[in-house]
């Protein structure tokens, strides 16, 4: 069973229909909204400030979301994808964006509606990534621009592929329950 823990009188508060892995980890002041999927080994602390998920966001295996005290929140907005060992820190992740495998986004940066942060990119702090581009590399910079209707489908798509994958682990976890 996953770790969901209050923490200084916080309680975290998850979303209808979602998919908590075993063995991810929820502290705190952490709010997701609906229709969401938290993988194996996925850590969203809230003990040092707020961290709010919107609707239909997938967090990757390993992924870590963090913030600094007094200082930085974390807000992700709906049909967000954070991938695989993926760390956000203290930023904003705005509607329908992708966080590539392995890419780190730190305090105040902001990833634009539809944008793409390519796996393994560094963003850096207070980076304003505009919508419906691609910014790559270490640091990350700007790569090129892609079609705002084409990113917003890929991106949905990606977003809605990982709340049916987890459908297959809620049945799995039902059929544990009858047996």
């Amino acid at each position: 069973m996953a770790i969901i823990k209050p923490l200084r009188g916080i309680t975290p508060k998850i979303g209808k229909n979602c998919f908590i892995a075993e063995t991810a980890v929820i502290i705190g002041d952490v709010e997701i909204g609906d229709d969401c999927s938290i993988w194996y080994g996925a850590v969203l602390r809230g003990d040092v400030n707020s961290i709010r998920i919107g609707n239909r966001v997938n967090i990757q295996d390993n992924a870590v979301l963090h913030t600094t005290y007094q200082k930085t929140t974390i807000k992700v907005g709906d049909d967000v994808s954070i991938g695989h060992g993926a760390i956000l820190h203290g930023a904003e992740v705005k509607d329908g964006a992708l966080l590539g495998m392995g890419s780190t986004v730190m305090d105040n940066a902001v990833v634009g509606e539809g944008a793409i942060v390519a796996a393994n990119a560094l963003v850096l702090e207070k980076t304003i990534i505009e919508s419906a581009t691609v910014y790559a590399g270490v640091p990350a910079r700007f790569v090129k621009k892609v079609d705002p209707a084409l990113s917003r489908e890929t991106n949905e798509r990606i977003a809605r592929n990982y709340l049916f994958y987890s459908g297959w682990y809620k049945d799995i976890n039902q059929n544990d329950k009858q047996q």
